[in-house]
């Protein structure tokens, strides 16, 4: 066989296998929004849930899902970021950080649930913060750590070496070109990263069933981090396997519509400018 029909056999093949992708993902959007469209109204995404009668909302569990996801960043970006700019700038190359690296690659491979039944024994049970939103947060933000950790390590290696030299020629100090230089130029990534780690946690359910619960707060819209958060993954799972309300079916299709328009507007609002920040600050290439 020659080179020519190798390579003409291997382009159809890359070409079938992302058309049956595409497919695919276009049969999972239709037969979601398809069945979940109908059922969302105003009504629907601002009103509380009910238990018993029919014509219950998600509106708590929306904001949980976006309190959460708030809380989980606010740990998590910060000692992930640091935690990468420490293994790529200051920590020794020696077994030891191979150890930690090959640890956060294990970590960031490890099931969602059994961080959320680690979430269970230490902040619902250890540290008394019961089922509640600010547990629910932590435990998220320690599933997101480890993909934070090697994103930034990542991003930061792949800028040029020759930013750095330049900017500790130029007489920066290492957290001089760190702030000004290396985190601007791996910025595009990092945003990248970020967005990804959020869309996980906003469709995370696992980890919220044991941590967060299963139940909202009868105060709308409740900050209260210890209080009991519910988010829209989670009660799209509890309509589907517990509730007894009449028409869950119905909740279940709106509840999986709305989350998938928020994950992909999210990912929209973020991606975009993330795009067009990588355009100018790589001249438009």
């Amino acid at each position: 066989m020659t080179s020519k029909s190798t390579d003409r056999i291997a382009t159809l093949y890359f070409w079938a296998v992302g058309i049956v992708i595409i497919l695919l993902l276009a049969w999972f959007l239709i037969r979601i929004l398809g069945d979940g469209l109908p059922q969302l109204s105003w009504n629907f995404i601002t009103g509380k849930p009910q238990e018993i009668v029919a014509g219950g909302g998600v509106g708590p569990m929306l904001f949980n899902s976006f309190y959460i996801l708030f809380l989980s960043l606010l740990f998590s970006v910060p000692i992930g970021i640091g935690s990468g700019v420490y293994l790529t700038i200051y920590a020794k190359q020696n077994r030891f950080t191979d150890f930690i690296r090959i640890s956060v690659e294990a970590l960031s491979s490890v099931p969602s649930i059994v961080f959320g039944l680690f979430g269970f024994l230490l902040f619902v049970n250890l540290m008394g913060l019961k089922f509640s939103i600010i547990g629910g947060a932590a435990t998220l933000s320690l599933l997101n750590l480890p993909v934070l950790v090697r994103v930034t390590e990542e991003s930061l290696r792949s800028v040029p070496d020759s930013y750095w030299e330049a900017s500790l020629a130029l007489g920066s100090t290492r957290w001089q070109a760190i702030r000004k230089v290396l985190l601007p130029a791996a910025l595009p990534t990092l945003i990248t990263g970020i967005t990804l780690v959020a869309g996980r946690a906003l469709g995370e359910s696992a980890i919220l069933i044991y941590t967060a619960g299963l139940s909202v707060s009868r105060y709308f819209p409740d900050w209260n981090p210890l209080a009991m958060g519910e988010t829209l993954a989670t009660h799209l799972w509890y309509v589907q396997s517990e509730a007894i309300v009449p028409d869950a079916k119905k909740i279940a299709q709106g509840s999986a519509a709305l989350l998938l328009i928020v994950v992909l507007i999210f990912n929209l609002l973020i991606g975009i400018p993330s795009r067009m920040l990588q355009k100018r600050l790589t001249g438009g290439k």
